[in-house]
């Protein structure tokens, strides 16, 4: 790419990211207070820092982290005094405590942003670790043509007789809870917070369109994201943490749902709702206003209401995305990502 494209790109993404900061998208507001946080970091992969929910973070293109995720969104709410999100995409958890090469630069542990005075953590970690979720969308998707109503992923993944998806993730469970565990060290007086992740596959029936799995591997990754979460939520009880469920929440907001009320996009990058397979808007609205009610005792339940509110922030976000040049932007941050990863 020539470098006055960069430049121009970089500027285009910097009047972007300042009018996204300006006026954030909020999250529906919870009816009792919060307690007060001085001091919040958010830690994760990227179902933490949302890829292409508009708008972008222009210090962390490497990280395709955007400024309407659920931290950002969550920090709004709680109204904290000091936030950090460091978040990253493609971060599994010993980024946590070593750095994370991306094609548009090197970041820093992510513990570092980590101090004593800290008060709340979020984390959201574990489906990058042995590469459980790349493994899942590049090769589920291939073997569809081989057997389109069985379950062709699972015998795939199944080795005599055990499934190794699974068995990563029970390995996964004990990297969580140590990182848990030295979340509540480095911060002591902190409220830490395990985030789960939402439902991608719906509990019943299929969308071969929007999710191109065999017809009997839907119910294996709705089984191998339940494991998931169950490792996170073993981890967040081993270390004393609080665990956000938010797979049971997001029922009814797989990506198999119509369109706004999906949580999830689906096999197809759209360049200013998300990244194929990620949360879109509605899901990380939807995890901010859940985390707060976690957080104050209330019922973990998104209304009919703040959906419908989560849906038209989405779109409003999405067409302000659409009139200012965003697509063409991200377009060339994407092949410029795809030509460093193939380095």
């Amino acid at each position: 790419m020539k470098i006055h494209r960069v430049a121009a790109a970089f500027t285009a993404l910097a009047t972007l990211g300042a009018l996204s900061l300006a006026a954030p998208a909020q999250a529906a507001a919870p009816t009792t207070v919060a307690p007060a946080y001085q001091k919040y970091v958010a830690l994760g992969d990227s179902y933490t820092s949302a890829p292409l929910v508009p708008l972008p973070e222009l210090l962390s293109l490497g990280c395709l982290r955007s400024t309407s995720n659920y931290p950002k969104l969550l920090a709004g709410l709680l109204r904290v005094q000091r936030f950090t999100d460091v978040s990253c995409g493609g971060a599994d958890t010993t980024n946590m405590t070593q750095p994370q090469q991306t094609p548009l630069g090197t970041f820093p542990p992510q513990f570092n942003a980590l101090t004593a005075d800290t008060d709340l953590v979020t984390l959201g970690i574990g489906g990058n670790d042995f590469g459980v979720f790349g493994k899942i969308v590049d090769t589920c998707p291939k073997l569809r043509a081989r057997d389109t109503t069985g379950a062709p992923c699972q015998a795939h993944f199944t080795v005599d007789g055990v499934d190794t998806l699974k068995a990563d993730i029970a390995k996964t469970q004990a990297r969580i809870t140590e990182v848990a565990q030295a979340i509540k060290v480095k911060a002591p007086k902190a409220t830490v917070v395990l985030v789960g992740y939402p439902k991608i596959a719906p509990e019943q029936g299929t969308c071969p369109a929007i999710l191109p799995f065999a017809d009997g591997d839907y119910r294996y990754l709705y089984s191998v994201e339940q494991a998931l979460n169950q490792a996170v939520e073993n981890a967040a009880k081993a270390a004393g943490a609080q665990y956000l469920d938010t797979f049971g929440p997001s029922t009814g907001h797989d990506a198999c749902a119509p369109n706004g009320q999906a949580w999830i996009q689906g096999k197809d990058t759209n360049l200013i709702r998300a990244l194929s397979y990620h949360p879109r808007f509605e899901g990380q609205a939807a995890v901010a206003a859940l985390t707060v009610k976690k957080l104050t005792g209330q019922p973990q339940t998104i209304t009919s209401a703040e959906q419908t509110r989560f849906t038209r922030q989405a779109h409003e976000l999405s067409r302000q995305a659409g009139k200012s040049g965003l697509p063409d932007t991200y377009r060339a941050t994407l092949n410029r990502l795809r030509t460093g990863a193939q380095r």
